[in-house]
């Protein structure tokens, strides 16, 4: 999946990153890079400091001590114009309206007018919102706003795209076009860094992660490499009735229709299968395969801890 260039040196580095506040210890000895043209998953629970980590990365907050470097060096004003950030804090001037509010941001990050009102134009037509270019922007709804944020962090084709939670509060569709949006610009180059909850945007977009958890990486590599290392099989299971209980597996994940089982130690797919058939359950899919990343985030993190709220540093 990865285009990045094997052997070449990373656009982010962070080697022995720590940060206190005070006297808490938010993360301690942190170190992974993203590769030159790689999508990158930075993932954690909430308050587990991945936001802390990517303000000290940008310079907003002073790091206790470690490197933290792009593209060779600490952030600067003058990588500035390569870089789209988006936040977890949405903010734009919302009393102007949609247009007027994109063309300046576009001015701001080096387009000119005619330039960031034709970008402007076509990318509120590609969301759906051309019919929303004169209106105030506090008159959008909260996912129409962010996906203007969306339009803001990408016009100025930047070659590192920093997102945090950059689908949340989306419904499927949108968070589909989002997606789409995101992974086109990968094709077209950008280094794309994602802190998210969303299990399956990393599955279909990230070349490697790492699971931040209390300030330390809990893993760190490809998403193959993540799955051999907790170990286990699951069965994807898309099913109509009830499932029993059974020492043969476990329930990982459980939605209308739709389940992931962990086999037990020593049981196989096919005695997974007849025990349902056995109990009653029309099975109307049924896919054996490594571990889903939800299941491994659950183990890492706890239930308490999965997909949603706001993180605190």
């Amino acid at each position: 999946m990865t285009s990045a260039t094997p052997g070449a040196a990373p656009l982010v580095h962070i080697q022995n990153f720590r940060m206190d506040f005070g006297e808490k210890t938010v993360i301690e000895d942190l170190s992974f890079d993203v590769l030159r043209g790689e999508t990158f998953g930075f993932l954690g629970s909430n308050g587990s400091g991945k936001t802390t980590t990517i303000r000290a990365l940008l310079g907003i907050y002073r790091p206790t001590a470690g490197t933290l470097h792009i593209d060779g060096r600490v952030f600067s004003d003058t990588f500035g114009s390569r870089l789209g950030y988006l936040p977890e804090e949405r903010g734009l001037y919302k009393k102007e309206s949609v247009l007027d509010v994109m063309v300046y941001f576009g001015r701001l990050k080096g387009l000119g007018k005619a330039a960031a009102r034709t970008f402007a134009l076509d990318y509120l037509e590609r969301v759906n919102l051309g019919d929303k270019a004169s209106v105030r922007l506090d008159k959008l709804s909260g996912g129409q706003q962010q996906k203007v944020q969306l339009g803001v962090t990408i016009m100025n084709d930047p070659e590192l795209l920093i997102l945090d939670e950059p689908t949340k509060g989306f419904d499927p569709v949108n968070r589909r076009l989002l997606m789409d949006i995101i992974e086109e610009r990968k094709l077209a180059g950008a280094t794309v860094v994602m802190v998210t909850h969303q299990m399956e945007e990393v599955e279909r977009l990230c070349d490697r992660i790492v699971l931040l958890k209390n300030g330390r990486a809990e893993a760190y590599g490809t998403i193959d490499e993540v799955q051999n290392l907790y170990g286990g099989r699951t069965v994807r299971l898309k099913y109509s009735g009830a499932l029993p209980a059974s020492d043969k597996f476990t329930v990982s994940v459980r939605e209308t229709n739709y389940a992931e089982l962990g086999l037990a130690d020593g049981v196989d797919e096919a005695e997974v299968l007849r025990a349902l058939v056995e109990a009653g359950v029309a099975v109307r899919g049924f896919t054996a395969a490594k571990r889903s990343l939800e299941d491994i985030f659950i183990e890492v993190y706890g239930d308490e801890n999965a997909p949603a709220g706001q993180e605190q540093h």
